[in-house]
């Protein structure tokens, strides 16, 4: 076990006024070695505890003195101060297979850690789970949680997951949602696999046994040039259809049951379907947001002024934890101190760089807002290959290369999603671009902002 170390303290507050510096090590609280930042959280939480820490190789105890609730004011190092359980599961459609060889170590990570699900709403299998989480869970009220189900058939999902404890490890999610514990679930759609008749049978179990349940996105895999699975491949648009049909027809069930759909499909099974998105208000106020869900609808309205809806999931124990480790296992996109400030559009020519599912989709708002002298450019995936359409998977290599065709003298906005600490996903840095770009956070608002567009909801498409 590591112990956490102090990144930075927040000048006036409690650690501060204690002596507490950065590069301190917290070695224990109250005489409890915390494991994590939650359970690290409980502790300091309380108006007056010991703070044993380790400084230049020497320890000592610091008396906190504070008002109940009120934050300690230190960040810390990391979110976990023991081990981060890593995933057994060999799952013949997961992407971090189909990476090549020679991207960042971190992006080989694979976690199946509960308390990563709470502290960033990371998927879990649970085939990792234990008796102790679960009482953990239940007695600390960790919640929402999100879990992967992918099938309820116990045979498919074993196979699916390659681990024999996936047949068996869903008892946990219904012992949770039991307890009242908060839970969203994922479905990741493999053609030939878990579509079709086991899509129906897995909603129909939802229904029975996991309807309490806040939701379940179902996601269409998805797959590089580098998979080596022979069984894996990209959804037609035909299978496509006949998810999203099934899908609907279970939302029509949960609506009547429940007042709300409970499972949704993602953006990108309706661009592979040729069908449009439902309407706005369809989406249940946007809780799989971030898993790819409503997030055409989201964006459409927040870039024509529409601010009625609050779509993305709930950010979970991070919203308002005091140490929050803020670079970690959600990276800022840009790195700290520096911001890519927008500039009015001015006599230059616009251009927006994006993937390809998003190309089609910006090209009707900018028509539709009537903006002139604005184009999209479609960056082809070519580093993934497969069907990797997404923006948030483009990388510096393909980014590059397009930019490189393109005139110089114009302003090119760029999407802050595929970044990391301005930093694509194959290590090239924004600005070794042979074109300067402003990176715009990638949301509605930020774009109709940087394009200076006149923000009227009455305009929001009915399509």
């Amino acid at each position: 076990m590591s112990s956490p170390t102090v990144v930075e303290v927040a000048s006036g507050s409690p650690a501060d006024l204690a002596g507490v510096l950065p590069h301190d090590v917290i070695v224990s609280i109250s005489g409890v070695v915390p494991r994590d930042i939650i359970e690290y959280q409980l502790l300091v939480e309380e108006p007056s505890f010991e703070l044993e820490i380790e400084r230049s190789g020497f320890t000592f105890t610091l008396t906190i003195e504070k008002t109940a609730g009120e934050p300690l004011g230190i960040e810390v190092s990391s979110a976990l101060f023991d081990r981060v359980r890593t995933c057994d599961n060999h799952c013949e459609f997961c992407f971090i297979y189909q990476l090549p060889k020679g991207m960042r170590r971190s992006l080989y990570m694979k976690d199946d850690d509960y308390r990563l699900s709470f502290l960033y709403g990371n998927f879990t299998t649970l085939t990792r789970f234990t008796e102790a989480d679960l009482e953990r869970v239940i007695t600390e009220k960790l919640s929402p949680l999100f879990v992967s189900i992918h099938s309820t058939n116990p045979d498919l999902r074993s196979e699916m997951l390659r681990n024999k404890r996936g047949a068996s490890s869903l008892r946990w999610l219904e012992a949770m949602l039991e307890a009242g514990i908060e839970v969203h679930g994922q479905i990741v759609l493999c053609p030939g696999l878990n579509d079709g008749v086991e899509l129906e049978r897995t909603l129909a179990e939802i229904a029975v046994r996991y309807n309490k349940l806040q939701s379940v996105g179902v996601v269409p895999l998805g797959i590089s040039k580098y998979s080596n699975e022979p069984r894996m491949r990209a959804m037609n648009t035909f299978e496509a259809q006949s998810a999203i049909e099934t899908i609907e027809r279970y939302q029509e069930l949960f609506n009547l049951e429940m007042g709300r759909k409970m499972v949704y499909a993602s953006d990108e099974l309706y661009l592979i379907a040729d069908k449009e998105f439902p309407p706005l208000e369809s989406y249940d106020g946007f809780p799989q947001h971030e898993n790819g869900i409503g997030v055409f609808r989201a964006f459409e309205a927040s870039f024509f002024g529409d601010n009625s809806y609050a779509w993305g999931r709930r950010a979970g124990f991070f919203a308002s934890v005091d140490g929050v480790p803020k670079g970690e296992y959600r990276p800022y996109r840009m790195p700290r101190g520096r911001v890519e400030r927008t500039t009015l559009r001015g006599h230059k020519k616009t251009a927006i760089v994006t993937g390809s599912y998003a190309k089609p989709l910006l090209e009707r708002l900018i028509s539709d807002s009537g903006i002139e002298d604005v184009r999209v450019i479609e960056v082809v995936n070519e580093f993934f290959g497969g069907n990797a359409k997404v923006a948030g998977l483009m990388t510096g290599t393909d980014v590059a290369s397009v930019l490189a065709r393109e005139p110089e003298g114009d302003r090119y906005l760029l999407p802050d999603v595929c970044l990391n600490e301005g930093r694509f996903l194959d290590g090239i840095l924004v600005r070794d671009l042979p074109r300067e770009v402003e990176v715009v956070p990638t949301d509605g608002a930020s774009l109709a902002k940087a394009l200076a567009v006149r923000r009227r909801p009455e305009l929001r498409l009915g399509i």
